[in-house]
């Protein structure tokens, strides 16, 4: 009896003779098999990596661990696809050292200033007296104006203003008794002017009073007094020339040279450098002026003379400094470009001025 092959014996397969009895299962059925997922690539550790039953360990595939990983978080990512780290941002360039404060414009007023006052002494000197009246007054109106807007301290400008101005013309006229009963007037005058306002803050208005009216134009009444003097004119002009070379030189070698502070809490620009070419300057402009210009003056009085007024610029700067770093601001005003106001221009001179007519007194009289 003839078979077709897919009718052949079950003992009878198409690759050998007969092995018994097909196992059952779905690879022997009819039907095809069915299709198998592929095994997902298992990824590698760092250190080590996976190990297999044997200890062996696994390879290493190349894909990310994670489906949402990116290239650059592999730890394995060649050296050659990382962004190069940008490159060192140049020096900054070195800032010259600045003066602080527009010096064309200082120089002008500077030169002005000095214009009106040699004018003032040479062709009439009670107009010099006048200068130092303004001047007066100006500062008493910077000062109170600055302790009410900071402070809140209401020093009266009128008593003072009118005191202070004839506080000059009386020390001019009758002398240092005139400049004290005019100070003592003038001190009676802001008690009393003060009395029409409410009594809140009474005391302290009229210490400040007290205090600017001894500040500013008593001061300011020494230079009046030198110019009474038969050389008068050269008085006060040696006066202000060591004063002017004083804080030059101090400015000059500070700027230049100064490394160490002199008064950092006080005033952080001023240095001891500064401080020793103040010095150097004044002693050699004193021994000038007193050999020069005063009679019967000498070289050696012009030394100390010097040295006095290095010493006492120095502290009047640092004491109005101390009263600028109180109240907060920079400059006593703006009306002087390059300089501030006019008390920063008296700040050195105030406390000059009777250091200077002493001395004077002492080395040659009042006459």
């Amino acid at each position: 009896m003839n078979h077709s092959s897919w009718d052949a014996p079950a003992g009878h397969g198409r690759g050998g003779p007969h092995q018994g009895p097909a196992p059952a299962g779905p690879a022997h059925e009819g039907r095809p098999a069915a299709q198998t997922r592929p095994m997902p690539i298992v990824p590698d550790v760092p250190a080590g990596g996976f190990q297999d039953g044997h200890g062996r360990g696994a390879a290493h595939p190349s894909g990310p661990l994670f489906r949402d990983e990116t290239p650059h978080e592999h730890p394995q990512e060649p050296m050659s696809s990382r962004t190069p780290p940008p490159p060192p941002a140049p020096p900054a360039p070195r800032q010259k050292k600045s003066a602080g404060r527009n010096l064309g414009a200082a120089i002008g007023v500077g030169l002005g200033l000095g214009a009106v006052i040699i004018a003032s002494l040479y062709i009439w000197a009670p107009a010099f007296v006048g200068v130092i009246a303004v001047a007066v007054v100006v500062g008493l109106w910077e000062l109170t104006s600055r302790l009410q807007e900071r402070k809140q301290i209401k020093a009266p400008l009128v008593p003072l203003a009118i005191g202070g101005a004839a506080m000059v013309v009386a020390g001019y006229v009758r002398g240092a008794e005139g400049a004290w009963v005019a100070m003592a007037l003038t001190a009676l005058a802001v008690l009393v002017w003060r009395m029409t306002e409410p009594p809140e803050g009474y005391l302290k208005d009229v210490t400040a009073g007290v205090f600017a009216a001894f500040y500013v134009p008593f001061l300011a009444t020494f230079v009046a007094l030198m110019l009474t003097a038969d050389d008068g004119p050269e008085r006060v002009l040696t006066f202000l020339i060591l004063t002017v070379v004083s804080d030059t030189g101090a400015y000059a070698v500070g700027w230049r040279f100064g490394k160490h502070k002199l008064a950092p809490r006080i005033s952080p620009g001023k240095t001891r450098e500064g401080l020793v070419g103040a010095v150097t300057f004044a002693m050699a402009a004193g021994a000038l002026c007193m050999q020069f210009m005063i009679d019967d003056g000498a070289w050696w009085q012009g030394l100390v003379l010097g040295l006095a007024v290095a010493a006492s610029a120095t502290l009047g700067d640092l004491g109005e400094s101390m009263i600028k770093r109180d109240l907060g601001i920079k400059d006593m005003g703006t009306l002087l470009p390059g300089h501030g106001g006019i008390m920063d221009r008296l700040d050195s001179l105030l406390p000059t001025a009777p250091v200077v007519w002493l001395l004077l007194a002492l080395f040659v009289g009042t006459g």
